[in-house]
């Protein structure tokens, strides 16, 4: 039987939502021996038929279309998933009650019996937590990379695999529900507007934000963001512990500068180019910056720090070319879900871009893109539900047109552009409006990009 120390067998825990951490919540806690039920606001025809046939062959009591307080009643812990926001009434009525609601870090942050790494910041956390795990697998560590990206720590803890480095990507959702959670190693790599929808302003994201370091102790390490002007207030704020900065500014600890990330410890300096990797330029120096602080605080070499750096290739959807048509160049930046990683975006061009953006609004001020895209942007296509919104805060910065589908976006996109323009698919919001996730959102461009080359090939 699995062991957790917050879990007793014959202990009743409620699961709210049965998504990917759901699921592998599910699942673990069975393990542990508690009685199971979950609570799921989507319909029952949308759940999988082997999901189903687990849960009732498991005795999993369910409830779909929505959380009741009286299905919630009889728990004695109520697990939440990181989609479900933390405020509902069946919740505050729980606590009312002093039933705990938890989420995944908080259950199985303290049954694991590795060193932990954990990062969040607004953008980049996700290819900065792969990177990590290069560096260390690199370092000849065995190393589990998961959390918000991948495989669930839940699941991870169910295959009972022993690793040296847990390297965890953290939300502000999953943070909102963290309990005592408290990794070795905790990185913030920056503060952008994003989830203002659920957060409610950006003072309020920050603070979510900010609890990644919450139960750190003084031999813990925290590393941030020092050109983010957020993280260098919180960053003065923590007395008596290990506080590391990355970014362009002397007072960094990892400096990032022309092609190369230079580590500053003990009036020594390593350097680590970066002109041969797949990481030039300025957003993949701050990555490597950051990734380079943690592998350094967990006793990695610098030789097999070099050596990780060269090996990593990013991940799909980061501003990854997926094709080239009579001198125009198309990228996907489909994990571009905020303004703050549109902006990033922009930076890595001259000019001459023609931006596909849009999707589902999530309190985003698209204002703050006013000024890069009336010096980058030639025309700007929008697609879904917030096209208006961002038309409105962008008004008289560019040409701008609307489009109902990734196709018709890309072909507009296609028909005006001319050889040396660059066609950018960035969005500035999630993509729940249209399709299922990111990724899907990634591909259906890629395949609108693959119809204008037939159809170009045709009439060529």
């Amino acid at each position: 039987m699995l062991k957790n120390s917050l879990i007793h067998e014959g202990m009743h825990v409620a699961v709210m939502g049965l998504g990917i951490s759901g699921r592998a919540a599910v699942r673990y806690l069975l393990g542990c021996g508690a009685k199971v039920s979950v609570s799921d606001a989507g319909d029952l025809s949308r759940i999988k038929k082997e999901d189903l046939d687990f849960l009732r062959a498991s005795g999993v009591g369910l409830e779909c279309g929505g959380h009741s307080a009286g299905f919630l009643r009889g728990a004695d812990l109520i697990m939440l998933s990181p989609g479900i926001p933390f405020n509902l009434p069946v919740l505050d009525e729980a606590k009312s009650r002093n039933v705990p609601v938890l989420g995944e870090l908080a259950i199985a942050g303290p049954a694991l019996d590795a060193t932990v790494i954990a990062i969040t910041g607004t953008n980049g956390k996700t290819t900065v937590t792969s990177l990590i795990g290069e560096l260390l697998r690199q370092a000849g560590r065995k190393v589990f990379v998961g959390g918000n990206i991948g495989v669930p720590l839940f699941e991870h803890l169910v295959s009972g695999e022993p690793v040296d480095v847990a390297v965890l990507e953290v939300s502000s959702f999953q943070l909102e529900t963290a309990g005592t959670f408290r990794p070795d190693v905790a990185l913030l790599l920056n503060i952008t507007p994003d989830h203002l929808d659920r957060h409610g302003d950006l003072a309020g994201y920050a603070a979510v934000k900010k609890r990644i370091f919450m139960h750190q102790r003084p031999d813990d390490v925290a590393i941030l963001g020092g050109d983010d002007p957020l993280c260098r207030e919180m960053a003065a704020g923590f007395k008596g512990r290990k506080v590391l900065l990355f970014g362009k500014g002397g007072a960094c600890q990892a400096r990032v500068g022309s092609d190369a990330v230079v580590f500053a410890s003990g009036g020594a300096e390593e350097i680590y180019s970066l002109s041969e990797t797949a990481l030039a330029g300025n957003t993949g120096g701050l990555n490597s910056a950051a990734a380079i602080l943690a592998a350094r605080a967990v006793g990695c070499r610098p030789e097999d720090i070099r050596r990780g750096l060269a090996e990593f290739r990013p991940g799909p959807h980061r501003l990854a070319k997926v094709g080239e048509i009579k001198g125009v160049s198309y990228y996907d930046d489909s994990k571009a879900t905020n303004t703050g990683a549109v902006l990033s975006a922009l930076a890595q061009f001259e000019s001459n871009i023609m931006l596909i953006a849009g999707g589902r609004d999530k309190g985003d001020d698209y204002g703050l893109l006013r000024e890069a895209v009336a010096q980058k942007v030639r025309k700007l296509i929008l697609i879904g539900e917030a096209a208006d919104k961002i038309a409105a805060a962008l008004q008289g910065t560019v040409a701008i047109c609307f489009a109902s589908s990734m196709d018709e976006a890309v072909k507009t996109a296609a028909g005006e552009a001319v050889a040396g323009d660059s066609v950018l698919m960035s969005p500035a919001c999630s993509s729940f409006d249209m399709f299922d996730n990111y990724g899907h959102r990634g591909r259906a461009f890629a395949e609108a990009v693959e119809k204008v080359k037939e159809m170009q090939g045709i009439l060529s």
